[in-house]
């Protein structure tokens, strides 16, 4: 049986690549829908022996089936965020406490002690819905700054300018999460010169603003809150584990989470460090549901396993990803 014990205490690639493949065997053995798509596919659990043999889940199945892999009923059910009319996804989570100590753990590992930090988020579009995996880490996150001034705020862009700026000039490390178009409407209200404050965006535009490229982005971003870099946080409904970037774009993985990038013509292939292809998340902690997943982002993966993010895959089926018969 693999423990969460085995799960975050991953120190090495090997031990990373045993545990996997233990995880592969276990989820094969217990998620019928995992297992229904391996047999479709014509894989032999035995016959794998690496983390590139390992098939990875169509995100899209989440979408319409539930993919767990015990019979426990569900402490929470993420939903992802979608406009009106949309099929979302849903994440029967049948341990929380799995996912605490993923972002718990994961959060530490790249920025120290969270009780270092005020925790501001700004998030309307996840707070305005229920279900949001986000919102749940933020919370929890919030709570254990131990700080009475971390909190959340939705529209009350006036306060969160006068917050930000009390805080920042009293030399008080802060992290300011948000969601891009969020961010970009509270710097159209303000210009900051932050010196100690960290700025983290997450998600996208949610239909609110027009898309743009990562560079420009940033430097918009840079210039308006006054700092030198930009983090952001790479997670989804599906996933119990996040990556981060501490700027450039570039993101880490915590050690019980991976990346595999795909060629976009033949899903069932891998491209070399540095080339553009589909991102696929071995995500460890996600033991109870699935720890493979195929997502519809691009990105590229370098030599030292960090990764870039593109962009996504268009509405059309994934190339070789068309498997939504089962």
């Amino acid at each position: 049986m693999i423990t969460a014990n085995d799960i975050f205490t991953i120190s090495s690639q090997k031990q990373f690549e045993k545990i996997a493949l233990k995880v592969f065997r276990f989820q094969h053995e217990n998620n019928k829908v995992y297992r229904d798509f391996c047999d479709f596919l014509k894989v032999n659990p035995q016959q794998v022996k690496s983390l590139q043999q390992i098939p990875f889940l169509p995100i899209q199945f989440f979408k319409s089936h539930d993919v767990v892999s015990n019979n426990d009923p569900a402490q929470v059910t993420f939903t992802s965020s979608g406009t009106t009319g949309m099929i979302t996804s849903r994440h029967l989570v049948t341990d929380v406490s799995l996912y605490e100590e993923s972002y718990r753990k994961g959060f530490s590992q790249f920025y120290g002690n969270i009780e270092d930090y005020v925790v501001l988020a700004l998030l309307p579009s996840y707070l305005e819905r229920e279900g949001s995996s986000l919102i749940y880490m933020v919370e929890d996150l919030i709570k254990l700054s131990n700080q009475p001034e971390s909190g959340f705020y939705l529209h009350n862009h006036d306060d969160l300018i006068k917050k930000l700026t009390e805080l920042d000039e009293a030399g008080q490390n802060v992290i300011l999460i948000g969601v891009t178009y969020a961010l970009l409407d509270l710097i159209e209200k303000h210009q900051f010169n932050l010196q100690n404050t960290i700025i983290m965006e997450t998600g996208g535009m949610k239909g609110k603003r027009k898309e743009m490229i990562r560079e420009e982005l940033h430097e918009i971003l840079c210039k308006g809150f006054g700092v030198s870099s930009i983090h952001s946080e790479y997670g989804m409904t599906e996933l119990l584990a996040q990556a981060y970037s501490l700027g450039e774009g570039i993101f880490e993985c915590p050690s019980w989470m991976n990346i595999l990038v795909r060629d976009p013509e033949d899903a069932l292939k891998y491209v070399d460090n540095g080339k553009t292809g589909g991102i696929n998340v071995i995500d460890l902690a996600n033991i109870n549901s699935c720890s493979f997943i195929a997502t519809q982002d691009l990105g590229k993966k370098y030599p030292n396993n960090s990764f870039e993010v593109l962009g996504r895959f268009d509405n059309s089926d994934i190339r070789g990803c068309n498997l939504m018969v089962l």
